[in-house]
């Protein structure tokens, strides 16, 4: 069972703060499944950007949630222009705003299935 994105959220800024940085919930959505954002303020005019990873890219369904790197040290006009792109489909999504000079974050990211084997001529 997948907890509400209000917990989670609430979840992750704590932790956040626990390990003595900083997190803002910037935007509130649906507390029951609204989409969860991460923008992550390197401090030094960059940001990192992270979403929900698409249920199409899992062979089988997480238990939780799971994220996928969007933008890499983009600029904050670029995550912005993401965003209000989001609005307008779902207007209903949650922002966290957090501090890592290094752009490292615990967050569960989607990684890429093994791609199967396609040589078919072994000897």
């Amino acid at each position: 069972m997948r907890v509400t994105s209000e917990f989670f959220v609430s979840a992750l800024v704590r932790r956040v703060f626990g390990e003595g940085g900083f997190a803002a919930v910037s935007r509130k959505g649906a507390s029951e499944a609204g989409a969860v954002f991460i923008c992550v303020d390197r401090l030094d005019g960059s940001f990192d950007f992270y979403g929900p990873a698409p249920q199409a890219m899992f062979s089988s369904l997480p238990q939780g949630r799971l994220f996928e790197s969007v933008f890499e040290r983009a600029d904050r006009e670029t995550i912005d222009a993401r965003l209000a792109s989001e609005a307008r489909m779902d207007p209903d999504y949650w922002l966290v705003d957090i501090e890592a000079r290094d752009g490292r974050i615990d967050l569960p990211l989607v990684q890429d299935e093994p791609k199967p084997d396609t040589n078919l001529f072994r000897f």
